[in-house]
Formats: structure tokens, sequence, C-alpha cells
């Protein structure tokens, strides 16, 4: 996921309905393939050089498609903040949390963003913080307490670093997109995408490669096609998809659309990885459901 781009409000189309389930549906389905390749790839290697890849993917694209990938003059340092917070904070901390979280935890917490989104809008952009926003971080913090006391004290100790490592995620991508929001980045769709992924995963990938030294020879022909789907499926098609879908959809009704990411992450992982369906993950699911709610009608 990425900071979302600003769209003019453009009627309901049924293809840009399409492109959203098809972006939302690939971004669920990674939770357990990304849990599934930390059993054979560290999660910064396996993360960072995904993303690089899918960068080169993305800026042939962009040039086979007549967009230029040149940054405009004064626009560098803005590009690189929002791109290391927006993607480097949410690919490597996300990877990182889940070392400690089930797949479904992860997805629940992933979706916090709109929340955090209405609040740091308030020191950047002055957008005061209303009593529905309030609220709705009062019904995420419950949706996490919820996740946390899941399994018991000493459950809930064990996976409290990933539960830090996701919200950290989740908060870097909140901030990178108010800060999109403020700098207003003026490049096509594709290019933007391309150079976003590029300079938020290229320090991942060599951070990842000099600390956990990755070997080839442990991936499997499995953990071979998770690096592809991640390459090819998460950060190309479901980058285009989601830009496809912006163009086409108002931009609430596309982020309201991205909320089919939990409910796929966490089906997917019941179904992929036999991770238990727990009541405690399904309340939070439901909870963290209301506070995003909440978040965006205000």
């Amino acid at each position: 996921m990425t900071a979302v781009p600003a769209a003019g409000r453009a009627p309901l189309s049924p293809l840009g309905l399409a492109f959203l389930v098809v972006a939302s549906t690939g971004w669920g389905l990674n939770f357990p393939i990304m849990k599934f390749l930390l059993s054979e790839w560290p999660p910064l290697c396996s993360r960072g050089l995904c993303g690089v890849v899918g960068a080169l993917a993305l800026g042939l694209m962009a040039v086979a498609r007549g967009q230029t990938l040149r940054v405009p003059p004064g626009m560098w340092w803005r590009l690189a903040l929002v791109s290391t917070l927006s993607i480097g904070g949410w690919v490597a901390s996300m990877g990182l949390a889940l070392i400690w979280l089930r797949a479904s935890e992860a997805a629940v917490l992933g979706i916090t963003i709109p929340v955090w989104v209405a609040l740091v809008a308030w020191p950047v952009l002055g957008e005061r913080v209303s009593l529905p926003r309030a609220l709705s971080l009062a019904v995420a913090l419950a949706g996490i307490a919820a996740l946390i006391g899941g399994g018991g004290l000493d459950a809930s100790l064990g996976k409290l670093p990933g539960i830090l490592f996701a919200l950290a995620g989740a908060v870097c991508v909140g901030l990178g997109t108010v800060l999109t929001k403020s700098f207003k980045l003026a490049m096509p769709p594709l290019s933007l995408a391309a150079w976003q992924l590029g300079i938020g995963c290229v320090p991942i990938a060599i951070i990842g490669v000099v600390i956990e030294q990755p070997q080839l020879a442990a991936l499997s022909r499995f953990g071979w096609a998770s690096m592809i789907y991640m390459t090819l499926i998460q950060f190309c098609l479901c980058y285009v998809c989601w830009f496809a879908a912006l163009a086409r959809l108002p931009a609430a009704t596309a982020s309201i659309g991205t909320l089919l990411v939990p409910v796929v992450g966490v089906l997917a992982a019941a179904a992929m990885l036999r991770e238990p369906l727990s009541t405690s993950d399904i309340a939070a699911l439901v909870v963290t459901f209301a506070a995003v709610a909440v978040a965006l009608r205000t």
C-alpha cells in the first residue's frame, strides 16, 4: 500500500470497481504469502528486493505508455521523504512484524491507516481532531487490545514487538499520505509509483543483503513463486489497478473499498496457512472496521 493521490469526484464505474477489487484482493493475499516466505527468506531482503524489481517493472511500463520518469525540479526531497515513509516504512515494518504476528493479525492492524491519517492531518494540515475522529482512535485501540489479549498474557507479550512494528508501518503510511496531500507531487501515476517503490525499497534491500545475507539456495519452488507474486502482483498489478481505480472512482469510495484487504488477508491466512480464526481475531476485525468507517466519514 502507498499514499493515496488526490482524485476528483468521479461517477461510480463498474470497471473502476473491478480494478479496486483486484487491487484489494491481491494485497490481502499478500499477507499469508509474506508469512510463508519468512520461513525461507529473511524479511528485509524478500520485501526490499521484490520492491526494487517491481519499481523497475513499473518504470518500464510507464515509459512504454509514454509517461516521463523525469522528476520536476525542487521535488526530489519531497518525493524522497514521502517514499521513505509510505513505502520504506511500510515495507520494512510489516515484514518485521510478521516475524511475531500471524498473517491475519498483521492484516487487521494494517487497516488502521485511515485512523492515523485523520490524526496526523491535525498537526500537518491543520485539520483539527473532531469528536468522531477521537472516537475512531479509541475504537481502533479497542481492536488492538482485542488482538493483544487474544492468547493470554504470555502470548500477548510475545507478539508485542510485532504489533509495534505493524502500527509503526501504519503510522508511516498515514504520515506519508498526509504529506503527499500537502506536497502535491505532480507526476504521472505510474512514474510516481515507480519512483516511490524504488526510493523506498532500495535502502531496505541493501540493508537486508548486508545484515541478513540471504541464500538463494534456501528458496524452494514455493518460495520463488512467493517472490514472483510479491513482485508482479503486489508491487506491479495491484498498484496499476489501484491507480486505475482512483482514476474512475471517488477517493472516498476507493478508500472504503480497501477494507476488503484485511477480510481477504484473514480468510486467506486461515485457508493457506491453517491459521486459527479465533473470537478475538473476529472481534478485532469488526472493531477495527468500525474505527476506519468513522475515520473515513469525518
